[in-house]
């Protein structure tokens, strides 16, 4: 019998999505036998710190461990040194994202101790999986430059020891498109349905995006309407109260909306799915939102190059994207050709669980 450890130190979002997933599929082969271990998506920074702490307490002595399945919010190393007895089995860690990038407000704030650990974790680790080239690539090129705030004895060739365990495996999405299920509502189908699906928080730029509309608002263009969805937190970004009072008479849907079911049905009535962000390592909501036949508009950098490679999908700058916007409002048949060459072209097919499953169980089995 096959015993894997499955350990996530921040069950939320998309990183308790994978673990599920995970679970699941190896709970259905008959020779795995399957431990899950996880903490409340929940306070990130003290997960990312003390986590490894929590997990040496007590996660349960496995005999004949195959393989240890985590994220890259574990201080892998910290556990093993504090377990001996899960140092022999395969260590698999993923990662949603990387701490030697992720933007902060300002240089000073970067936490040092949070790209240190994932380094770390990196050289403990048996196989890194990422879950975007750009994600592998922009780890790797900054590790020496991460490596420039130490002041002396500094490492050297960490990435040549860390990039020939390193593999990109794309964060896999279990497609619920059904083109039988009823959009929501749209009394007027000339009306360009706008849809922005994320996080409200710093990263994900909602400024700009609310400064395009304000922008089309003040150019006279009315002729569209806007979902602004995705999950909130205590102290959000005041630029979304702000909006959702001067943009009353255009607003549909506006908040989280807790019931997948009703989500979907919004990105299916929509027309446009709209990244603002300045930092995104895969971007589940965009590819949910093109699922459901949605043309995406995002940046041309980070992941989206690389997700989206369509010219016209990506804007270079924010009057970039005003321009294509505005375009798109005044001239329908412009924008149904371009939606319609956009999706000639893309599949889903390389981020769906099916195609995915196999090379997920690979990596943990083999």
């Amino acid at each position: 019998m096959q015993q894997v450890l499955l350990i996530e130190p921040f069950y939320c979002g998309s990183h308790k999505v994978l673990i599920d997933i995970l679970n699941d599929e190896l709970r259905g082969i008959d020779d795995v036998e399957v431990t899950r271990m996880t903490l409340p998506g929940k306070k990130w920074h003290w997960r990312a710190r003390t986590s490894a702490l929590f997990f040496f307490q007590n996660i349960p002595k496995i005999k004949n461990l195959k393989c240890l399945f985590t994220s890259c919010v574990l201080p892998l190393h910290e556990l093993l040194g504090l377990r001996p007895d899960l140092q022999s089995c395969k260590k698999v860690v993923y990662f949603h994202e990387n701490q030697l990038i992720y933007p902060v407000r300002k240089a000073k704030e970067r936490d040092f101790q949070y790209g240190y650990n994932q380094i770390m974790t990196c050289l403990a680790a048996d196989l890194i999986l990422f879950n975007s080239n750009f994600n592998r690539e922009s780890f790797l090129q900054n590790i020496k430059k991460f490596f420039k705030l130490q002041p002396n004895y500094r490492p050297t060739d960490l990435r040549e020891e860390i990039e020939n365990k390193c593999q990109v495996l794309y964060f896999p999405i279990k497609l619920t498109y059904n083109p039988s299920v009823q959009p929501e509502t749209n009394p007027d189908s000339n009306v360009l349905q706008i849809v922005w699906p994320h996080r409200w928080e710093f990263d994900k730029n909602p400024e700009m995006f609310f400064r395009v509309i304000y922008t089309l608002v003040d150019k006279g263009k009315t002729n569209f309407r806007l979902n602004v969805l995705g999950e909130s937190f205590t102290g959000n970004p005041p630029v979304f109260e702000e909006a959702r009072i001067k943009l009353l008479s255009f607003i549909k849907n506006f908040g989280y909306i807790s019931e997948k079911a009703q989500y979907y049905r919004i990105l299916h009535g929509s027309d446009i799915v709209i990244s603002t962000a300045d930092h995104e390592f895969f971007g589940v909501s965009m590819l949910e939102g093109v699922e459901y036949q949605c043309f995406p508009l995002a940046p041309n950098n980070l992941v989206y190059p690389e997700i989206f490679a369509f010219e016209k999908c990506l804007y270079k700058s924010e009057e970039d994207l005003v321009n294509k916007l505005e375009s798109y409002i005044d001239n329908p048949s412009v924008f149904a050709a371009d939606k319609a060459q956009f999706f000639d072209q893309f599949s889903m097919q390389r981020f769906d669980l099916e195609t995915l499953r196999p090379k997920y169980i690979d990596a943990i089995l083999q």
